[in-house]
């Protein structure tokens, strides 16, 4: 048989997840390639699978990849193993299925669990659709900048994020988007597994009392920001109102007729033309 690299999915807590054709792959390869050596060999010790193991971690997958895919067309079976869940889920294994596809060797990708999966359905949302953004950016000005591109958008937002950063990222999310309801995920699957939900400001109090306790926040966190809500909107459409009729003023002390104000704010702000005028009369009449 000719050669092919297979994604293999771990579980991402319990062992008792790993899937009868993930093991089955695991002994049928020819080479267990790793996000992390030391991790995956505990997981093939644990199912007494004996395979050489070679690491190709975020760093090494660059300069390593295209040997590794030269290898599966000369007839290796390579399986690849992220750390935990479904390889190629921000881990560098999509840089690997990449170059193989683009060489022509053969992929089989596996299915199995998926933390950002897990936590959109744990979460509680009922919007059907969910956008994943991998880790949440650790820096507040890239954490405002990502939110507010992504506010409008009509979905649960899931990110992954570290437990000592979680403090600053509810911040962030409270200080953006208020209204949403917000899913903390813990340790999915695992023993000591936490579903937390409210809105960012009740979250940040809840983890912040939690900080302070011997241990303080500990495990794997996937963040699920609920999509837009009707609070949401109004107070959105509240504020847009009042930044028109700020804008209307401006426009009538600068000395712009009442249609030339109307068509402004028509353009600047997206209403339509009839509410535009009106807004421009009101404002004229208060001058």
């Amino acid at each position: 048989m000719g050669g092919k690299l297979v994604i293999v999915p771990t579980p991402i807590g319990n062992l008792g997840d790993m899937t009868l054709r993930s093991l089955e792959a695991l002994r049928g390869a020819d080479v267990v390639c790793a996000e992390d050596t030391r991790v995956t060999g505990k997981l093939l010790a644990h199912f007494g699978i004996e395979k050489r193991l070679e690491r190709l971690d975020e760093a090494m997958i660059g300069a390593k990849a295209a040997a590794v895919v030269d290898r599966i067309v000369s007839g290796e079976v390579v399986a690849y193993c992220s750390d935990a869940g479904m390889p190629g889920v921000s881990d560098p294994g999509l840089r690997l299925v990449a170059a193989a596809r683009e060489a022509g060797a053969a992929v089989e990708v596996l299915p199995g669990a998926s933390a950002a999966a897990c936590a959109y359905v744990a979460s509680g949302t009922v919007c059907p659709r969910f956008y994943f953004g991998g880790f949440f950016p650790r820096k507040a000005t890239e954490q405002r900048s990502v939110l507010e591109e992504l506010r409008g958008l009509d979905a649960a937002l899931v990110f992954y994020e570290s437990p000592n950063r979680l403090l600053a990222a509810l911040a962030t999310i409270a200080e953006v988007l208020p209204w949403r309801s917000v899913a903390v995920c813990r340790e999915l699957t695992k023993l000591h597994e936490e579903v937390a939900r409210g809105t960012a400001v009740e979250l940040v109090e809840r983890f912040a009392a939690r900080a302070d306790e011997p241990g303080g926040i500990r495990g794997e966190i996937a963040l699920v920001i609920d999509a837009p809500n009707e609070a949401e909107a109004a107070a959105g459409a509240e504020a847009a109102a009042a930044s028109a009729e700020m804008r209307a003023a401006e426009l009538m002390a600068e000395g712009l007729r009442t249609k030339e104000v109307a068509k402004q704010l028509s353009a600047e702000f997206g209403i339509p033309r009839n509410d535009a005028y009106d807004l421009a009369m009101r404002q004229g009449k208060e001058q």
